[in-house]
Parts: C-alpha cells; structure tokens; sequence
C-alpha cells in the first residue's frame, strides 16, 4: 500500500473571550515602518484604552520583529503567517497609522468569518488615514465586509460611541445621507457633449500605457480589462526597465532642453549640496531624461494615457517621477520631439498621467481630459491624497496633498511652483517634486472604483480655500512640508460623511473658472460615465 504525506489540517488557537484581535499592517520599505512605528504604538495603546472601557481586551496578534525592530507585518508572506495564528471568528481590528500595503492582509481578511474594523488616527505626521483609506477601498473592491473608524486618539464621544456600537452589533453605521444617485438629466448642451463624447470613446477607443501595476499594495487601483473594455479602454502594458533604458538614450543636450525651458518660465529648484539629504542638479537632470522617455514611450504605443508605478525596484536606481508627471499633466510643458527630431509629440496639449499607476485615476484623467478640452477649459487634473484636515472658521477645509506633483497652472503658473528634494525616507534617490499651493478656485471632485464587481462614480463640488500663509504652513509642517497642497472644501460633505464613504486613498480634482461653469462641467462629466455604462453617484451640494 503507498503511503503519502497527507496534508494535517491548520489548528488555530481558541477564541478567548471578550478579546479584541489587532493586527498592524505596514509598509514594505524599511526606512518607512521604523519611522512610523513610535506612532504606531501610540494610536493601538489609544483604541485599547477605548475597546477596554467596555471590558474587553485587546490581543496583538503577532510581535515586534526583533531584526526589524518594529510590529508592522511588511510582506504578504508575514501576513498569511500571522492569520494562522487568529481565531477565524475573533472580532478583528486593523490598526493603521501609516501607509499600509493592502495586499499584506488581503489574503487574510478574504477568509477572516468574524467582524472587521479598520481604525486610523485623525493626523496628519503620517499618512494613516490615506492608508486606511485604501485597505477600505480595496476590500470594497474584493467584496470583504468591514466597518470603519477615525479618531485623534479615541478619547472624544463621537468615536467612543461607535467603538461600542461595533463591540456590541459587530458594525458601525455611518450618515451616508450625502450620497444620491444621478437621476435623469437635463436636456442641456453639456449633457449632450458628455453623450457624444462617450460614444466617440467607445468607438474610437483609446489605451492607457501602464508602467508595472500594482504599485504599493494598492489593490484597489488595479481595474480588471473586462471593465475597462466596456469603456473603450484598453491596457498597454509597459515596464519600467523599458523607461530605464529609454532614459538612457536621451542626450545630455536633450535633457539640458528641458531644464533650460524650467529656467525660462521661472520655475524655482531649491538645490543643495549633499545628494543624500538635498535635492541636487545631477538628479533633476536625470529627471529630465525620465521626462523625455516617458513622452516618446507613450508615443511609440500611441498611449492617451500613461502611469509610472515608481515604486520598488525603479525607486532605487533613479530619481523620483513625481516633477515628471507634473508637467505631463499641464498644457503648457516643455516640448518633446521624436527621436529623430521630426515631429514634436502631443503639441499643445497635456499627456495625462495616472500618478502611482492608480487605474480609476487612469479611467477619470482621460474623461475630464476630453470634457475640458471640448469646453475649451484647462484640462490639467490631478490625484490627491486625502491627507488630513481640520476646521478653519466656517469651513472644514481638508489637507488634499499628492507625494510629490501636481499640474503646474494649478498653483496658478511656473513662477508660482518650486521644487523640492523627495523626502530620503521614501524616496532614495531623490528627485524634485513640482510643489505649490493649490490657487483658490471652484473645483468638480470624483471618484472612480469598483464595487460589487462593477464601476462606480462619485462626483461632487467643492472650491479650493485661500488660507493666509502662515496656515498654509503650519498645515504643511504638520504633514510633509516638501509637497503640493490643496486646501479643499467639499460642498455637503462632511468630513465624516467622505471618510465613510470614499472608497480610495485618491481623490481626483479640476478646475473651473467659475462656480456655473464647474456645474455645466460636472454635469457633462455625469453624463458621459452614465452613457458608458459606470453607475454615478452625486455626493453632497451639486446642481444639475
């Protein structure tokens, strides 16, 4: 008779009673968990205290990694580890207060049959709540049921209150109230072009370059073909390795091109001597070359669209991307020409980027890119983080801030943008970012994503708050000072209203010159994604 090894079935550890399961998703770079770990202790001694006020414990389930030094589980790998070692009933909390990679516990929580919390600190020295933001987004996008919650150090009422509601019902329910969906739309000209422009789309079709998916974990950003198709939208699929190698073809002359016509608009680079702690010529130099590839790659594949992932691998051998993707986004950039200097490559007009290769962001830029266009409006649009905010007189104005780039007519021109060096904790190498404060102005927000396996919409309006400086300031001192910033307003959105139902770390913004023409806008907007077939919803105060 032969004899087999057969597979012995995993025993998990009994549930202890009145027992909160914690685990702490983390970064995948070093440099990042060991600089956010002291925060991290912080925020699960401060939910423990509050799940302790209705007796019950709180239980970590996995340990500070003696050769890392920190708690974070940093790999997919570390993380199913630690899943073999939770009750699958334990009521389970994931603690987060810094970037996390989603798919480190993904492959957990699909399987996990007991109650999900995710938790964040209201604060902005790490960017918790951006990542809290995507591991609910993407388990939205993976049909995982959760609940959510946020507090500076859930000491207050309000989050106190909702700790008990998820302790003793298993969920949170959160005021949604926000959120329609669109109805029938007015027979205007707007309604028309947005129409007429998702016909166009779906017929002529158009493909976005895609430089490595994936990029740090965020599962939800990544849209499958099959939706995608149904838009018009089809993947190019390129490496990074392959924009490597194109940068090496650029000339010295070349790149110089490009940073010549920097100079020439006025544009500010706050240089300093040491590469590993300032911002030097030799990378942005290097950046221009990035610049001049990325235009003549998206070229070559007749891309519309492109995203640079720029993440592990490509972020220690070259600078960052981030000044490149924020002139790819504006109109008015430095030209590109052909290899053989023939052509100039999309003259006149932005190649939109979907920074860190974020796939709603990819379908979004490309539709408002061809709305504002057709309206003879400045189409330059970007992502933003939803960083942080607080209260400022009458308003909640939130910290919208991107890692590193935005469109440079955003900041209201060149000469009102600068460049500083990456922070070395994220970004090795280094590189310039294209930095600024966001102009005041009216604005249309959206959200794109993926929701019961299907595309969604959230559209709204908002304007941009102008802050007196020292504000502006303070509010970057409380985040990372070196980035762009948006002072943002959502107009009938509260903060917690968009924290419940934002189902990305991402928030895409563009301008319009007044409150009427961002309504016609909007309006155009909603009626292209519902011609496409993408459910829309209307968050807050918007007017059709």
């Amino acid at each position: 008779m032969t004899s087999y090894a057969f597979p012995q079935p995993l025993q998990r550890p009994a549930l202890l009673p009145k027992t909160v399961y914690i685990i702490a998703s983390g970064d995948l770079r070093l440099s990042a968990n060991t600089a956010g770990w002291a925060t991290q202790q912080q925020l699960e001694a401060d939910f423990a205290r509050a799940v302790a006020g209705f007796g019950f414990a709180v239980h970590r389930a996995h340990d500070v990694n003696p050769a890392t030094g920190h708690g974070f589980i940093d790999s997919q790998r570390a993380g199913l580890d630690v899943f073999r070692g939770i009750p699958t009933d334990a009521p389970l909390v994931v603690v987060d207060a810094v970037w996390q990679y989603s798919h480190h516990a993904l492959a957990g929580l699909r399987s996990h049959q007991g109650p999900i919390l995710a938790v964040a600190n209201w604060a902005g020295d790490f960017p918790g709540l951006v990542g809290l933001l995507n591991l609910t987004g993407s388990l939205t996008k993976a049909g995982i049921g959760y609940s959510s919650l946020w507090s500076k150090d859930f000491s207050d009422d309000w989050a106190v209150e909702k700790v008990g509601e998820w302790l003793t019902t298993g969920g949170i329910v959160h005021d949604l109230s926000h959120v329609r969906d669109l109805g029938a739309l007015p027979d205007t000209d707007e309604v028309a072009l947005g129409r007429g422009l998702a016909r166009q789309l779906q017929t002529e079709k158009a493909i976005i370059g895609v430089f490595d998916e994936g990029c740090m974990g965020m599962y939800n950003a990544i849209i499958d073909d099959e939706l995608l198709n149904a838009l018009g939208i089809y993947k190019e699929r390129l490496s990074q390795s392959a924009l490597l190698a194109e940068m090496n073809t650029v000339t010295d002359a070349e790149a110089q091109a490009v940073r010549d016509w920097l100079d020439g608009v006025a544009f500010t680079f706050h240089f300093g001597p040491n590469d590993t702690a300032d911002l030097t010529e030799a990378q942005v130099h290097e950046q221009m070359k990035m610049y001049v590839a990325a235009v003549r790659i998206a070229d070559d594949f007749g891309a519309d669209a492109i995203g640079i992932q720029y993440q592990q691998g490509l972020k220690d051998m070259v600078p960052a991307s981030d000044l490149v993707e924020g002139l790819l986004n504006n109109v008015e950039r430095p030209p590109v020409f052909s290899r053989d200097g023939a052509r100039e490559l999309y003259a006149g007009a932005a190649l939109p980027h979907f920074n860190e290769v974020d796939e709603g962001v990819a379908v979004d830029t490309l539709v408002t890119n061809r709305i504002w266009t057709a309206m003879g409006l400045d189409p330059a649009n970007t992502l933003h983080d939803i960083r942080w905010g607080e209260q400022y007189g009458d308003e909640f104005v939130w910290v919208f801030e991107i890692s590193g780039a935005v469109p440079a007519s955003h900041n209201g021109g060149y000469d009102k943008s600068h460049g500083n060096r990456q922070p070395a904790v994220f970004f090795p190498k280094g590189g310039s970012t294209l930095s600024g404060t966001s102009k005041p102005g009216e604005i249309v927000w959206s959200r794109v994503f993926i929701m019961d396996g299907v595309l969604h919409v959230d559209l709204g309006r908002g304007h941009v708050a102008d802050l007196p400086e020292e504000e502006t300031q303070r509010r970057l001192n409380a985040t990372d000072k070196q980035w762009p910033i948006m002072h943002g307003v959502l107009h009938g959105v509260s903060r917690d209203q968009l924290m419940a139902r934002h189902k990305a770390n991402h928030l895409q913004v563009v301008y319009a010159p007044d409150v009427e023409t961002a309504d016609k806008a909007l309006a155009a907007k909603a009626a292209l994604f519902a011609e496409l077939g993408v459910l829309v919803h209307l968050c807050g105060d918007v007017a059709l």
